[in-house]
């Protein structure tokens, strides 16, 4: 790996890949990625499991005052500070959040999948039914940002594919009087989602996962749910792969990171534009930008150097570009560009190259692509109408973005009659002696025609 330092926007490496071949245990191996300890958030986090377990809403009322620094009587959310919310918003954010809850809606409707029967004879049948999920958990993180966005992101498909009872956790904040940012209620009542708890963290997803009963309580406790999305810091990431099994989950969501492939057409304003984007989210974030041509490496760290000094979060910028997670990539052509594509499998990819829609049909790993000029990830995190909760830190090989099939379950359904059991019966008798398990066979030996 050769790295080389630039005097436009010095904190940036580059990788000079051009005269390399790499195998794809190389590639991975060397592609830039953020270094996370999660063994040390796995010991901390199972504490905080096995204390929500044992102590109940006790345990969530500590762990608030602990570590968000607010005293709570209790998690639930009244319906009147959801009201409040809503009627004291920003009619111009009501307004975008309104169109993006459209858009999604929409995009989730049509992922609605269909069940299907297969006939093998007469009176012989297999059926695929897809059912909902009872009861989701959606978790909307608090921190750096405020995430209106993602609310929809996690409701609109759930409530699409026909679960039943939603609750919402977001973290208290102490500016606020111990309740969920006021935008993160108003989206939460625009949705119609009733019960929004003020938890947020490791102590959420365990509330989720495990339920707390509070019977003396009017406000009650918290029914445990069936699955749990959202995205979180690494705590929230690592209780989710712990709970995983008891609930499911959709994914153990990393920091976010953006790749950009370009080729010397490509326009460095934009590029540069876009890596900030997802720069600002946080210090682990990542930004890479993979390119066959030198000239605009140089012309993108240019507008870098411009750009990045006239972002509102400039430092975390800076952290996060200069970080070992973010990288230019120098590549000898479009092809090796493609392949390192599909080797990091980024969280959202940029395509900008000529022919941006056939070299995008090459692409068979990517949370979501953007395909040109005109299609930022900041469109996808607000208002395409896909959804912006997506695989992370290589993931995508082999996972997908929040749809509406993370809160389906496809059910199986046989139905046989006698006559249509008899066709198959000598093989499943002879089936079940060559796997020594006889016991199947006389099941349907017995129910044959004597």
């Amino acid at each position: 790996m050769n790295s080389t330092a630039d005097t436009t926007f010095p904190l940036l490496a580059t990788l000079d890949w051009r005269d390399q071949q790499h195998s794809r245990a190389q590639l991975k191996a060397q592609l830039p990625r953020p270094e996370i300890n999660s063994q040390t958030a796995a010991e901390a986090v199972q504490q905080i499991i096995d204390q929500v377990r044992s102590e109940g809403m006790a345990a969530l009322l500590a762990l608030s005052a602990r570590f968000d620094g607010v005293e709570l009587e209790h998690t639930r959310v009244l319906a009147a500070e959801l009201d409040r919310a809503l009627a004291e918003l920003d009619p111009l954010v009501r307004e975008a959040l309104e169109e993006s809850i459209a858009r999604a809606r929409k995009f989730a409707a049509a992922q609605i999948p269909e069940d299907c029967t297969v006939s093998y004879a007469n009176g012989a049948t297999v059926t695929q039914r897809w059912v909902p999920v009872r009861r989701v958990g959606l978790y909307v993180p608090g921190g750096l940002a405020v995430y209106p966005s993602s609310v929809i992101m996690n409701a609109v498909p759930a409530q699409a594919a026909g679960a039943e009872s939603l609750a919402l956790a977001s973290p208290p904040q102490k500016e606020f009087g111990g309740l969920p940012h006021p935008t993160i209620l108003a989206a939460a009542k625009l949705l119609g989602i009733t019960e929004v708890h003020a938890m947020g963290g490791a102590q959420a997803v365990a509330a989720f996962a495990y339920g707390i009963d509070v019977p003396q309580d009017p406000r009650g406790g918290i029914e445990p749910v069936d699955v749990i999305s959202g995205p979180g810091n690494v705590f929230v990431a690592t209780a989710k792969r712990l709970v995983k099994g008891v609930v499911g989950i959709d994914a153990e969501a990393g920091p976010t990171e953006i790749a950009i492939l370009a080729d010397a057409g490509a326009n460095p304003r934009y590029i540069a534009a876009d890596m900030i984007s997802q720069a600002e989210h946080d210090e682990n974030a990542a930004a890479v930008l993979i390119t066959d041509s030198p000239e605009l490496s140089e012309a993108v760290r240019a507008e870098l150097s411009v750009q990045v000094a006239n972002t509102k979060h400039t430092e975390r910028v800076q952290v996060a570009l200069s970080g070992r997670q973010s990288a230019i990539i120098l590549v000898k052509d479009l092809a090796q560009g493609i392949e390192v594509c599909n080797a990091y499998a980024a969280e959202h990819l940029e395509v900008m190259t000529a022919n941006a829609s056939e070299v995008t049909a090459q692409i068979t790993a990517a949370g979501a692509i953007f395909v040109g000029d005109y299609a930022p990830v900041s469109l996808g995190d607000y208002c395409a109408g896909s959804n912006h909760v997506l695989p992370t830190s290589g993931t995508a090989l082999h996972a997908s973005g929040l749809n509406v099939n993370t809160f389906l379950k496809a059910i199986q359904v046989i139905d046989y009659d006698q006559a249509a059991l008899d066709l198959v019966a000598e093989h499943v008798i002879n089936l079940s002696h060559a796997e020594d398990l006889p016991a199947h066979g006389d099941a349907v030996q017995v129910r044959q025609r004597k």
